[in-house]
């Protein structure tokens, strides 16, 4: 289904001041490794927002993913005070690890054991 100009709105607002809130609390850096927000996404009665979590080489994406999880209060009261006089209310946050750059390595791979291949007998 096609998302409303205001549920893009809102998840614009909700990305860039999350990603204020990840680099204020220090969980921009978990693991040794980056996590950022990949997307955000609004259901249609604005009562609930997905945070999709990008995780790169952190060693333990389940744990990293727990840990900000665990700071769930701390984060939504940080975004509350950001966002109190453009929102009405504030939706429900949920955290969701996003794997789109585990696909993008692993397809890599594949295409470059495909050219090997290929090179390897001579084509």
């Amino acid at each position: 289904m096609q998302e409303s100009k205001r549920q893009k709105q809102v998840a614009g607002l909700l990305n860039e001041e999350m990603n204020t809130i990840f680099q204020k609390l220090g969980l921009n850096m978990i693991g040794g490794g980056m996590v950022s927000i990949s997307a955000v996404k609004i259901t249609p009665d604005l009562l609930e927002a997905r945070f999709y979590l990008s995780f790169f080489q952190v060693n333990d994406k389940d744990a990293a993913l727990k840990k900000v999880e665990e700071r769930h209060h701390e984060i939504k009261k940080e975004l509350t005070a950001a966002v109190r006089h453009q929102l009405r209310s504030m939706p429900v946050l949920k955290f969701f690890a996003d794997d789109t750059l585990d696909h993008v390595f692993k397809m890599e791979e594949l295409f470059k054991k495909i050219e090997e291949e290929r090179k390897a007998n001579g084509e």
